[in-house]
């Protein structure tokens, strides 16, 4: 436990690449706009070109000599994540740093993503599923990758229930957000044992922010986004800055454990300092892990291509 780490305590990132999903606001902008305060070369994404563009100039403002640049990337599209995925192949550079972040919330009605697939898993999960496997021959050509990847407490909730991946039988909103993090933490998990198995140097941890006010919240009814600015932010949670501390620590801090899980380490780890947090139970069952690797190169159509492992 750091009880005292904050981005004062973050080592130089110079000479890193580093690519952040939904880094158009909230957790994501701080995340890259931090990365790039250290040195790192950031790639800005978001589903919008307009609103990345704008998150790029604000971060170029904000933080003097910033190497930034946005581009285009919808996880809602699968097309779309093959095209960001050529992009990047195009410029050459190994990735060092994917932060896994962007994510959708408490959708009120099952909605289907430009591939059919349900919405809220089909971008937290099954989308930066794509971009991970995509990205993979370019983040092992780096000398210490690193896949950050965001969950979220609720992946402890017992809604969090894999057996109906994609809410086709019943979608309850919450409960769909709840699978979806469950289903991150287990792919994070299984990354690294799939890395490990390959020989790689790449190091995957998953994380969760604790609670704080952020575009997550767009879906709720307005009365409960008015409760939420008075609870969140004053008596429960902590805004997105700290917030933010759990993916900047996995990101950058010489101490993460590969496969590791951290979050805040205050009171319900709702707000604090970034440490190891406790994994949820599913998230030890390896064959549950598998299956749901195996289910996701089906839905998506990536496989992920590892080397030959050392004899």
């Amino acid at each position: 436990m750091h009880d005292s780490w904050t981005t004062d305590d973050m080592p130089g990132q110079e000479g890193r690449l580093a690519v952040v999903t939904g880094a158009n606001s909230g957790i994501g902008y701080v995340t890259a706009r931090e990365l790039a305060r250290a040195g790192a070369e950031v790639v800005v994404t978001g589903r919008d070109a307009a609103r990345a563009r704008d998150a790029a100039e604000r971060l170029a403002g904000e933080v003097t000599g910033a190497r930034v640049r946005p581009d285009l990337l919808d996880l809602a599209d699968l097309a779309s994540v093959t095209g960001f995925a050529h992009r990047m192949e195009h410029g050459g550079r190994p990735v060092d740093l994917l932060v896994n972040n962007a994510g959708v919330m408490a959708v009120p009605r099952r909605r289907t993503t430009r591939d059919g697939l349900e919405l809220t898993v089909g971008i937290n999960h099954l989308g930066h599923f794509a971009l991970t496997g995509r990205l993979l021959p370019l983040l092992l050509r780096a000398p210490a990758p690193r896949v950050v990847t965001v969950g979220s407490a609720m992946a402890r909730r017992p809604s969090a229930d894999l057996s109906d991946l994609q809410s086709t039988r019943r979608y309850r909103p919450m409960a769909a957000y709840a699978k979806s993090k469950l289903a991150v933490v287990l792919f994070a998990l299984e990354l690294q044992r799939r890395a490990d198995a390959a020989g790689a140097r790449l190091t995957s941890v998953v994380v969760h922010p604790g609670v704080s006010r952020t575009g997550l919240q767009r879906h709720l009814a307005r009365p409960v986004r008015a409760l939420g600015r008075l609870t969140l932010d004053r008596v429960v949670g902590q805004g997105v800055e700290q917030a933010a501390l759990p993916s900047l620590y996995a990101a950058t801090a010489g101490d993460v454990v590969p496969g590791g899980f951290y979050g805040p380490t205050g009171r319900f780890e709702a707000r604090g300092a970034p440490g190891p947090v406790e994994l949820p139970a599913p998230a030890g069952d390896a064959t549950l892990a598998h299956s749901l690797w195996d289910i996701s190169e089906t839905l998506t159509r990536v496989r992920y291509r590892w080397p030959a492992p050392p004899p």
